[in-house]
C-alpha cells in the first residue's frame, strides 16, 4: 500500500507547494489536491509537479458538472505533459447543494451523468477524440464513489475509486467487494484524517466545528449511517503513534491500495503525524 498526502491546508499557493515538498521529503508517494470553491486543483498539481520532482500529483476531486469532458481532457493532458506524466485525475459529480446551489446547474441523474461523462472523457484522454496533446500519456482516472451504483461505474469505466470519510471496515466489506466485482486490480484510494495527538477528543471537536456540515450531504449521510456514525469528525483517527500506525495498517489489510493522509490538529501534531506517515511509507 502507498501512502500519500491529501493537501488540506489551502490557505495560499506556496503553502500547498511546500506541503507537497514536505510529503516527498518524508518519503510519501503522492500529493492530492481538492476542488471546492477556491484553488483549481489541476493548476496547483501542475505547479507542484514542476516544483517537486518525482512525486505523483493528483486531484480528489475535480467536479464534473461545471467542466465539459473535452475541456477537462485538454487540461488534464496538459498537466500530464507538464509533470512528466505524473498526474492521476480524480473526478466526481460533487453534491446537489454545490452543483445546483452554487453553479445553478441541474444535478439530475448524477449516476447517468457520470457514466456518460466518463465514457466521453476516457475517449478524449486516449487520443481517439478531439484532443491531441503531444508528449502526454493518458492519466489514470479515479472516480469518487461511495454507493453501489457509483462503485460499479468506477470499476467499469475508471481505474479505481477515491473515497473520503470511509473506515477501514467499509473499505473491506463495502468498497472492495463492489468494485472488485467489475474490475481487475482497481486502485482504491482512501483519504483519511489522521492526528498524532495527546488531545484526540479536542481535535475531533475542532474538525466537527469546521467540517461537520458535510455530514448532512446525502452521499456522506448514507455512508455515515452505514458506519454507525453521526458526524464526519467521528471518522478521524486520533491518538498516539501506535494508534495511528495500527489504523494505517488496518486500511492496508482492508484492501486500500493508497491512504491519503489528511493532517489535522495544530502544527506540532501535523508534524508528528507526517513524520509517522513517512516512517510507515517505507514499510508497507
Amino acid at each position: 500500500m502507498r501512502i500519500g498526502l491529501y493537501v488540506g491546508d489551502q490557505s495560499d499557493l506556496q503553502s500547498q507547494i511546500e506541503q507537497a515538498r514536505a510529503a516527498a521529503e518524508h518519503g510519501l508517494t503522492s500529493a492530492f489536491f481538492s476542488q471546492v470553491l477556491a484553488w483549481d486543483p489541476l493548476t496547483v498539481a501542475a505547479l507542484v509537479g514542476a516544483a517537486v520532482p518525482g512525486i505523483e500529483v493528483g486531484t480528489a476531486v475535480v467536479q464534473t458538472y461545471p467542466r465539459h469532458p473535452i475541456s477537462l481532457a485538454g487540461q488534464a493532458l496538459t498537466v500530464a505533459a507538464a509533470t512528466g506524466n505524473r498526474l492521476t485525475l480524480g473526478i466526481g459529480p460533487s453534491h446537489k447543494q454545490i452543483i445546483e446551489g452554487v453553479y445553478g446547474l441541474s444535478y439530475d441523474q448524477p449516476a447517468r451523468h457520470t457514466r456518460a461523462y466518463l465514457t466521453a472523457l476516457r475517449a478524449e484522454l486516449s487520443g481517439t477524440g478531439h484532443v491531441q496533446v503531444p508528449g502526454a500519456q493518458p492519466p489514470r482516472v479515479l472516480l469518487s464513489a461511495l454507493g453501489p451504483v457509483m462503485l460499479r461505474i468506477a470499476g467499469e469505466l475508471a481505474d479505481g475509486t477515491v473515497t473520503v470519510w470511509t473506515t477501514a471496515a467499509t473499505v473491506a466489506d463495502h468498497i472492495r467487494p463492489r468494485i472488485d466485482a467489475v474490475a481487475k486490480d482497481p486502485r482504491v484510494v482512501a483519504a483519511v484524517m489522521l492526528s498524532v495527538t495527546d488531545r484526540p477528543d479536542t481535535v475531533r471537536q475542532e474538525v466537527a466545528g469546521a467540517l461537520g456540515f458535510a455530514s448532512d450531504l446525502p452521499s456522506y449521510r448514507a455512508l455515515l449511517d452505514r458506519q454507525g456514525q453521526s458526524n464526519v469528525a467521528e471518522t478521524i483517527i486520533a491518538g498516539d503513534e501506535d494508534t495511528i500506525a495500527a489504523a494505517i495498517h488496518a486500511y492496508a489489510d482492508a484492501g486500500a491500495t493508497d491512504v491519503l493522509v489528511s493532517l489535522v490538529g495544530n502544527s506540532a501534531e501535523k508534524a508528528r503525524t507526517l513524520n509517522l506517515a513517512g516512517e510507515l511509507a517505507g514499510s508497507l
